[in-house]
């Protein structure tokens, strides 16, 4: 029988098949000779019958052997459409696998062993045919025509070649019955994090989430999904835009690039606040404020902090080209603002500035105040001679008062950042200018994405410019945390008309390379982001990336502790791989050992010269669930998930069959061809010098005429607006 005694053994011949080979036999006798049997015709029917029966029972319990060892070799392809993936409303589908338990870990334990090694390891045909096509890889003609038969991928072939996935098919193989693997939506907003190494199926996984993100509906409403891409995936992009035009969601789809800000919609990381100091603290939280920087990160602040206050009261939008033009020459802003509030507060407080004025010369400034204007001086000897007090002036005061050469200082380590935001056509995308009403792009804030329920694309374009990139996305994200925060506080619908704090809108953040992107504001994103309906799904390749970023091991480790959900797929660094295997328990598995021997009579007259006796011993042995190697042999496009509180799950994901009407306009269609041409896998891409040659190419003239009439017709109003 297959499985009902104590050591299950199923990697062995299947000794079923002689029990059918009998019963058919034995049917057949019965049915066309019963006399043979002493057996009446209609006896020998019923006979047949039951010999019948038995047969069939035989098979099934054999057909479970045979493919067995089949997938322990090889496993069956796995292809799934786009538009079959299900979407459900209470569940997030991952693929195909089981449940791993005690008995997965005995199955494996036993493929290891070397009394099972014909049924694990490739067969002498399998190996042979494929030193045979390397060699008539440099055959003479007609011959490499035979290793295109021999590589001709189809169940007929007896030698046909293994999927190019790598790893060992056992660790799926194991389990025949696979069943649909699911995630609870409500498990989500304990946020997930998805671990491995490069080209293993990361993209693929994330593909199946965001599709199943964009079509989905609860309640009759779609959801938020935000993608942030550094590296620039052109099928990722191609799969976000077709998924939401097949939801019908083409309208709300914004894309973002910046290696094509012709092309791309525009964004204001600093323009929406509900604080004014969340200005200082987006920009200046991206300065390093480890050692001695954490002095210069706090003047920065407060400096930064006193424009963006100033700029707000003169009625104007903050953004990084105001905030870097004004960090630059603050003797403008501080003018501007004096002459703003002295026509409020004393109207004939400039005449005495203007007499002040031409009264100075460089014998008479002050020396901390050489290098000034001289109007900056002449205000500053007013409000010196009279008592006036307002917050705003007087820090723009007090940053004038500053020696010039000091000040230049104070701020080097501000500037650099600025620059990077601020370089190119880089910043018509950072700072836009609302007042154009020419431009077709649009504008979008991530309070307006919320509350539209769009589809954002963010393409960091890294390979070019991987500081540029780590500066805008950690921009990106400090915004969307402090919007995490006013949702928590009065809901998406605060300041419209019939507002009310009802229920959360799930905003869905997949963030590829994530490490890259955070900073020191990740941290209460995925900790307290949850009771605000965000939803992160994170994708990097290992744990020291992550703490290579932060610079802490235990900022590191708090960070990883808010993720409830582990998908791990192919690792290389074992210290990842641990984070999952030392979670898992210990389990009992059973071995089996041959015990023989034999003693010598002591009775030299009995008729016995010697006795012997075999045993066949079962015993138990305590190993861990699954060991770091386990996960470093996986296939691609397989991973361990530790779901729903510690359940481990053995998975694999579809792979992606072609749809038929995957269409993409013109202008998104060059984009993708662009971004899939210079894409380069790097495994630490940050690493790189990037491509220069990316950062001078634009695109063809009739593509931005056909961008700006077709693919934002829908949005340009909303970017007017």
């Amino acid at each position: 029988m297959a499985q009902p005694h104590s050591v299950e053994v199923l990697l062995r011949p299947a000794v079923e098949l002689y029990t059918v080979a009998v019963c058919l036999g034995a049917a057949v006798l019965c049915l066309a000779a019963p006399w043979s049997l002493a057996l009446s015709p209609l006896v020998g029917l019923a006979g047949a019958l039951a010999f019948l029966t038995f047969g069939t029972i035989r098979f099934y319990e054999a057909w479970a052997i045979l493919r067995y060892r089949r997938n322990i070799r090889r496993m069956p392809r796995y292809v799934m459409a786009s538009r079959d993936v299900p979407v459900s409303q209470h569940r997030l589908f991952v693929g195909r696998g089981f449940r791993w338990d005690q008995r997965h870990t005995h199955r494996l334990m036993q493929t290891y062993r070397p009394e099972f090694r014909r049924y694990v390891e490739l067969t002498p045909l399998y190996r042979s045919v494929r030193r045979l096509e390397e060699r008539l890889e440099f055959a003479p003609r007609p011959l490499p025509l035979l290793a295109r038969v021999t590589a001709w991928d189809n169940p007929l072939n007896p030698a046909r070649p293994l999927p190019p996935v790598g790893g060992l098919p056992r660790l799926h193989g194991i389990e025949p019955h696979e069943v649909d693997v699911s995630l609870p939506l409500g498990e989500r907003v304990g946020h997930t994090l998805v671990l491995g190494t490069t080209r293993v199926g990361k993209t693929r996984l994330a593909e199946l989430f965001i599709t199943q993100d964009i079509r989905r509906r609860v309640n009759g409403e779609h959801e938020v999904v935000i993608v942030f891409d550094p590296k620039g995936d052109a099928d990722l992009l191609k799969r976000m835009y077709v998924e939401a035009q097949r939801a019908g969601r083409a309208g709300e789809f914004y894309c973002f690039h910046l290696g094509w800000p012709d092309i791309s919609a525009r964004y204001n990381a600093v323009g929406r606040f509900g604080r004014i100091s969340e200005v200082a603290t987006r920009i200046a939280g991206q300065l390093s404020g480890e050692g001695n920087s954490a002095a210069f990160r706090e003047f920065a602040w407060r400096f930064v902090n006193i424009i963006a206050r100033a700029l707000v009261e003169l009625g104007r939008r903050p953004d990084y080209l105001l905030i870097q033009r004004h960090v630059v020459n603050i003797d403008a802003l501080f003018i501007e603002y004096a002459q703003h509030f002295f026509a409020k507060a004393e109207p004939k407080a400039w005449e005495v500035i203007v007499q002040l004025e031409g009264r100075l010369n460089d014998k008479n400034i002050p020396r901390h105040m050489i290098g000034r204007e001289k109007r900056v001086v002449a205000i500053e000897q007013y409000l010196s001679q009279v008592r006036i007090y307002d917050p705003v002036l007087d820090g723009l005061r007090s940053a004038v008062r500053y020696d010039r050469t000091y000040f230049d200082k104070i701020v080097a380590s501000l500037l650099p950042l600025l620059e990077k935001l601020t370089t190119g056509k880089i910043a018509q995308l950072l700072a836009p200018n609302y007042a154009d009403l020419d431009d077709p792009r649009p504008i979008f804030d991530w309070l307006q994405i919320i509350r539209k329920r769009a589809v954002v694309y963010v393409g960091l374009d890294a390979l070019s410019d991987a500081e540029v990139a780590a500066a805008v996305g950690n921009s990106m994200f400090s915004d969307l945390v402090s919007v995490a925060g006013h949702i928590y506080k009065f809901g998406i619908d605060d300041g419209l008309p019939g507002a009310s704090t009802g229920a959360k809108v799930p905003i869905n953040v997949h963030a590829d390379e994530f490490n890259e992107l955070m900073g020191d504001e990740f941290i209460p994103m995925v900790n307290k982001g949850g009771g605000a309906g965000m939803q992160v799904t994170a994708y990097t390749q290992t744990l020291s990336d992550i703490e290579a970023r932060i610079g802490n091991r235990a900022k590191a480790g708090q960070v990883i502790g808010n993720f409830n959900n582990l998908f791990m797929l192919r690792v290389r660094e074992t210290i990842t791989a641990e984070l999952l295997t030392q979670q898992l328990p210990k389990v009992e598995v059973y071995t089996t050992s041959i015990v023989s021997g034999a003693t010598d009579t002591s009775d030299p007259q009995g008729h016995t010269a010697f006795t012997s006796n075999t045993q066949d011993r079962i015993t138990t042995t305590s190993v861990p669930l699954i060991e770091p190697a386990h996960v470093v042999n996986l296939p691609k496009g397989q991973a361990f998930a530790l779901l729903e509180g510690g359940n481990l799950w053995k998975i694999r994901m579809p792979l992606p069959a072609p749809d038929a009407d995957e269409a993409m306009p013109k202008d998104l269609q060059e984009l993708a061809d662009y971004m899939r041409q210079h894409y380069v896998d790097a495994g630490d891409w940050w690493e790189s010098q990037g491509l220069p040659a990316l950062q001078h190419e634009a695109l063809p003239a009739d593509l931005l005429d056909d961008f700006k009439q077709m693919a934002f017709a829908d949005t340009a109003e909303d970017g007017r607006a």
